[in-house]
C-alpha cells in the first residue's frame, strides 16, 4: 500500500484507540466499530492532515481499509496534478 496507509492507521491507533492488530486491509470502519460520527471526525482528520476532502460516505460501512487507501491516494495525486499544472503566460 501507500504512504496513505501508514497515515490511516496512525489515526485509527492514536485517535480512535482502534487496536493495530485491527487495522487490517480488510477491516471496514463498520468491523472497527466506528460510528458514523467517528467516521466523520475522521475524515475531517484526513482532510487536515493530508489536505484532501474524504467523503465521509465514502468511508463508511462496507469500504475496506484498501478502499479507503485508494480513495484517498487518488485524491491526494488528484489534488498534487492539479496544484503543478504548468500555466502558461502567452495570451
Amino acid at each position: 500500500m501507500t504512504t496513505i496507509h501508514p497515515k490511516i492507521t496512525e489515526v485509527l491507533t492514536g485517535t480512535f484507540k482502534v487496536p493495530a492488530a485491527e487495522v487490517l486491509p480488510e477491516s471496514t470502519m463498520d468491523s472497527l466499530e466506528m460510528d458514523s460520527l467517528a467516521v466523520a471526525e475522521f475524515a475531517v482528520i484526513i482532510k487536515e492532515t493530508l489536505g484532501v476532502s474524504a467523503d465521509s460516505e465514502k468511508l463508511y460501512k462496507d469500504a475496506t481499509l484498501a478502499d479507503i487507501t485508494a480513495y484517498i491516494d487518488e485524491a491526494v495525486d488528484s489534488a498534487e496534478s492539479e496544484a503543478t499544472v504548468p500555466v502558461s503566460n502567452t495570451r
